[in-house]
């Protein structure tokens, strides 16, 4: 009996060893099983080494360098990527190498579970050919179950000095400090990618026919503290653009970001600029705490096709003398929230052509409404126009948007030709201006704003204001006439 027993036991013991084993046995089974299972999910997305493959390297003859990049599977199932192909095809400048494969298109490739594989990236190019883009950009594109992911492949086709991004932040854009007081001549071009930061207590200085070049939404951010200052000629001016070169993208607005001289930012200078085909042609942020000098002395200078804003100034101090601001998709000067505006001979033109534009060339405004929805009041202490031309396409060029109870609102008009529906009656406004009469501009779909013998804007301006700015843009003398013409431009 007892035999009996040890018996039964013994086997009951080796059962559930046997059945231990085989429960063991299934689950690595069934864990092994999923594991070789392809996921399907259409949620499901790959990760990456980077976001953007850069080129930094600038070479003096034909060259070609070659990049990696890191592609993770993150989930505990295999999965295939239907296709791994370049954005650009056949005419791209950069070729790959995918796991093993030299081909710049490549289908179903399978990563394991919790594994990766590698792409090696190469470019071929010949810095020294001034008919390259500056910029050479094309994008990885990956298909995973029906996602469509996009990884930036970004070169450089010329010899410059390229600005790019090696500061990164989460919720903020990738950007380069300037070296402090740097200098930029014209020895060769500059190209910004992303932001590029003229940091606190620190001064750019940007020397005659100078070439400057942004990549698409990229913005050059004067810092507080900090200061701009652009230092071109009537022969050499220093001209802002965006980095196509082609023909075709010779006057196409919106290619890249603006400059932005960030609240804090202290006496900025520009003098003979040409900034074109971005989106705002320069953002000047709030003024700090009783300033004792403009935020911004601009002259000379042309803001020219800008999708957004030519300036567009938010409580803060500008004196501009002898500027064309003209061609913008919304508005060409906005002086926004409150400050302090002094304009004398500049010509606002704006026929913008490439949508319908509804929006006024010239806006004012004392308040803006926070995120509470409380109205807060931003006096405009001054906003003072002289001898100058605000006109344009639509019937309506100027709005007046002040808060109807409260706030200071100061403007004037003198001796201004303007396009505008106002009641310009009242002297203490508007002070000898002529009202919805042709300037005869030479060229508008040329952007050229000089004036034409028909122009209403010859010799109507004010004497004693024209004194004050005695030479036009293109350095012609206002003073030997019996009045100077109204704008930027002196008829000969």
């Amino acid at each position: 009996m007892v035999q009996l027993y040890y018996t039964m036991k013994k086997k009951l013991v080796l059962l559930s060893v046997g059945i231990s084993v085989l429960t063991f046995l299934s689950l690595f089974l069934l864990g092994s099983c999923k594991k070789d299972k392809i996921l399907s999910d259409t949620s499901a997305k790959l990760s990456f080494s980077k976001d953007t493959v850069f080129f930094d390297t600038v070479f003096t003859t034909v060259g070609s360098t070659t990049k990696q990049l890191k592609i993770f599977n993150t989930y505990n199932q295999r999965i295939k990527i239907s296709s791994i192909r370049l954005a650009d095809g056949a005419n791209s400048n950069f070729t790959l190498n995918i796991d093993g494969i030299a081909s710049n298109n490549v289908n179903d490739i399978e990563i394991e579970a919790n594994d990766s594989i590698f792409i090696f990236v190469k470019v071929t190019v010949n810095p020294n050919n001034s008919n390259s883009p500056l910029v050479i950009s094309d994008s990885l594109i990956f298909e995973t179950n029906g996602n469509i992911q996009q990884i930036q492949l970004v070169a450089w086709g010329q010899d410059a000095y390229y600005h790019t991004p090696n500061h990164f932040a989460p919720n903020f854009p990738a950007y380069s400090i300037i070296e402090c007081n740097a200098i930029w001549t014209n020895d060769k071009p500059h190209v910004i990618y992303g932001y590029a930061v003229v940091d606190s207590a620190c001064t750019l200085t940007i020397k005659e026919n100078a070439r400057i070049y942004f990549h698409k939404n990229s913005v050059l951010w004067v810092y507080k503290e900090g200061t701009l200052k652009i230092e071109g000629t009537l022969d050499n001016p220093v001209t802002f653009q965006g980095d196509r070169l082609e023909q075709s993208y010779k006057d196409i607005p919106g290619q890249w970001g603006k400059i932005w001289l960030s609240a804090g930012s202290k006496n900025n200078e520009i003098n003979h600029a040409i900034i074109k085909n971005g989106i705002i042609g320069i953002h000047v942020d709030t003024t700090a705490t009783n300033p004792t000098q403009p935020t911004l002395k601009i002259e000379n200078t042309i803001i020219e096709n800008m999708s957004g804003a030519g300036i567009l100034a938010q409580g803060s101090w500008v004196e501009a003398k002898n500027c064309v601001i003209a061609n913008c998709g919304q508005y060409a000067v906005v002086f926004n929230i409150g400050g302090k505006y002094d304009f004398r001979h500049c010509t606002i033109g704006n026929y913008w052509s490439y949508s319908s534009r509804q929006t006024q060339s010239l806006v004012l405004n004392n308040y803006y409404e926070d995120v509470d929805h409380n109205i807060q009041i931003r006096n405009l202490e001054n906003a003072y126009f002289g001898n100058c031309i605000i006109y344009g396409s639509i019937e309506e060029e100027i709005v007046l948007n002040k808060y109807p109870s409260a706030g200071v609102f100061n403007y004037k008009f003198e001796n201004c030709l303007l396009k505008t529906k106002l009641n310009t009656g009242d002297a203490s406004f508007f002070s000898n201006c002529i009202v919805n009469s042709d300037p005869a501009f030479t060229d508008i779909s040329k952007n050229d704003y000089s004036l034409t013998s028909g122009s209403a804007a010859i010799n109507k301006g004010n004497v004693s204001i024209g004194q004050g700015v005695p030479f036009d843009i293109l350095n012609h003398n206002r003073t030997i006439d019996v009045a100077p013409d109204i704008g930027a431009y002196e008829k000969e």
